[in-house]
């Protein structure tokens, strides 16, 4: 189970595939991802809102939603439960990861949902052409089911600070983690889970064109911070996108499927 996907395998298969721009900014950046996808996108692709496609009835951002409000989602989309998705994004928190979770989640074909290994960045970086296009969706019948054992709630995370039942990775900035810098949302504690490890999420991107490190590389990182890949481990972040860039890593690494904790530091920090 390889979940990424090339520039080049994506021009060749662009047609067979159903596409996802799944960008999301972090509050404070003063950029918006809707409109950077109207002015330009990969062709054949469709826009996924991580907000706006996520629980809205909790106060929590971006959630896993309900599974009849995913299947939902999804029909809308256009997408049938054997189409093979290719995710993409152009974040600098690599959002695509949570997309392609989110999918993985709802138990969609591991084998039919991917990413973009480099994402936009990388596209735009080979000149590979670009549109302001969108394309007509015609709405299926998606049929979704959850695999639970994937998340952990507030609940979960306390028990394990005394258990220590599994290794909590933090995809954080170090000083995130560390307390050291206040967190781009308001109302938020400064500081980390007691007994989670970090792992700053773009230690295991080759920041040059977004590219995932390959297998050894990854195994490197994440044992220089003492995370041991073959133990049991969640991933956890500000708010549930960047722990699954880690979960992604981990997944090239051993080929299981990643926990993540979905409230991660939003709900905690509180």
């Amino acid at each position: 189970m390889n979940p990424l996907k090339s520039t080049e395998w994506l021009a060749k298969n662009i047609n067979d595939v159903k596409i996802l721009d799944a960008t999301w900014h972090l509050p404070n950046s003063n950029r918006n991802a809707f409109n950077e996808y109207n002015n330009s996108h990969i062709k054949n692709s469709i826009f996924f809102d991580l907000d706006k496609n996520s629980n809205q009835e909790v106060s929590l951002p971006h959630m896993l939603p309900k599974k009849d409000a995913w299947e939902k989602i999804v029909s809308n989309f256009g997408i049938k439960n054997s189409d093979h998705i290719v995710v993409y994004d152009n974040s600098d928190v690599l959002s695509a990861s949570r997309c392609w979770f989110t999918f993985i989640y709802f138990g969609h074909d591991l084998n039919l949902v991917s990413v973009l290994n480099g994402g936009l960045k990388k596209w735009m970086l080979e000149n590979r052409p670009l549109t302001n296009e969108k394309i007509n969706l015609t709405k299926t019948n998606y049929k979704a089911s959850t695999k639970n054992t994937l998340i952990l709630n507030k609940e979960q995370i306390k028990k394990n600070i005394i258990k220590k039942d599994f290794c909590l990775v933090d995809a954080r900035g170090e000083k995130r983690f560390k307390g050291l810098v206040d967190e781009p949302r308001k109302n938020l504690k400064k500081g980390n889970i007691p007994g989670s490890k970090n792992l700053p999420y773009l230690k295991i991107i080759n920041l040059e064109n977004n590219t995932f490190k390959n297998k050894d590389e990854l195994e490197k990182v994440f044992s220089s911070h003492g995370i041991n890949i073959n133990e049991k481990l969640a991933f956890s972040c500000g708010s549930g996108i960047t722990a699954c860039v880690l979960g992604l890593a981990s997944t090239i690494i051993n080929n299981k499927l990643p926990v993540i904790y979905d409230g991660s530091w939003a709900e905690y920090g509180l």
